[in-house]
């Protein structure tokens, strides 16, 4: 099982890599990210639009780079899966603050959850 470090838990974004679903270029983007365990989580606010995702559901295999150590993973979405609520609550306290009992922002709420099941680099 993979753990990351504490400082790759606080680096303020990662780099997901994924294989562009037309080109079968590497594709990578910034992304903003929490950790739980041997997962790492993603909100796309474009949900199914977006191109990293799109990609992710045409080839799940991925690879994500955090504080300069790579990891590779399998990525899929998690909505509607035990996963989503800690993914959502994961991303809403690192990025805006968010505490239990408070309302969730929009993005945290409506975004779609991504998991990337990480394998070790």
């Amino acid at each position: 099982m993979v753990r990351l470090s504490d400082d790759e838990i606080a680096a303020e974004y990662c780099y997901l890599e994924t294989t562009g679903r037309t080109t079968g270029q590497r594709r990578v983007v910034e992304l903003w990210f929490g950790s739980d365990g041997d997962s790492v989580y993603f909100l796309a606010g474009g949900r199914e639009r977006t191109h990293w995702v799109r990609n992710i559901e045409r080839t799940p295999a991925v690879r994500v780079r955090i504080a300069g150590r790579t990891y590779r993973g399998t990525g899929r979405n998690v909505e509607g899966a035990p996963q989503e609520p800690s993914a959502r609550r994961l991303l809403a306290a690192k990025y805006q603050g968010w505490a239990e009992g408070t309302a969730m922002s929009r993005w945290a709420r409506e975004a779609l959850p991504v998991a990337v099941l990480l394998e070790g680099d």
